[in-house]
């Protein structure tokens, strides 16, 4: 056994014995407990509190992001496989084969394959900036909604 370990070391090892010793939640009162034994403050162990709820909040909000782009491309797809399946049909109907039915069936799946690349390779900065932009309109809906509900109560 090594004499001396690295913080991250310290606290990978930590959270591996506490994780054996019990398994489920811990209360408010331990968690406080077990930081003062560590000799950590409360002042500090709030504010390590706070940001821990704050990435978990923004973890929550990029999952309903990505299910929202997860969505849209689905209901993008599912359109196009309606429309362009009567348009099919409806081309069979009238003239007995394929023909002008081909160009939006094409057009518009070329439409959707780039948007869904695009989706599904949003990374990075793109990424960020499509985030944000979702994350404000969502904040805005959440607003009006608020004052909306104000309005009905009032």
């Amino acid at each position: 056994m090594p004499d001396s370990y690295r913080s991250d070391d310290v606290e990978q090892i930590l959270q591996r014995a506490m994780t054996r010793k019990q398994e489920g939640e811990f209360s408010r009162e331990q968690l406080l407990e077990m930081a003062s034994e560590l000799g950590i403050s409360a002042d500090n162990l709030q504010v390590a509190e706070q940001e821990w709820l704050a990435q978990r909040g923004e973890i929550q909000e990029r999952k309903e992001f990505n299910a929202v782009l997860r969505e849209k491309i689905k209901s993008h797809f599912f359109s196009y496989l309606s429309v362009n399946t009567f348009l099919l049909l409806l081309n069979l109907v009238s003239e007995q084969t394929i023909s002008w039915a081909l160009y939006p069936l094409l057009g518009w799946g070329l439409g959707l394959l780039i948007d869904t690349l695009q989706t599904y390779q949003l990374k990075g900065e793109k990424y960020e900036v499509a985030f944000q932009h979702w994350r404000e309109h969502r904040q805005i809906k959440d607003e009006k909604r608020d004052q909306q509900n104000l309005i009905t109560r009032g």
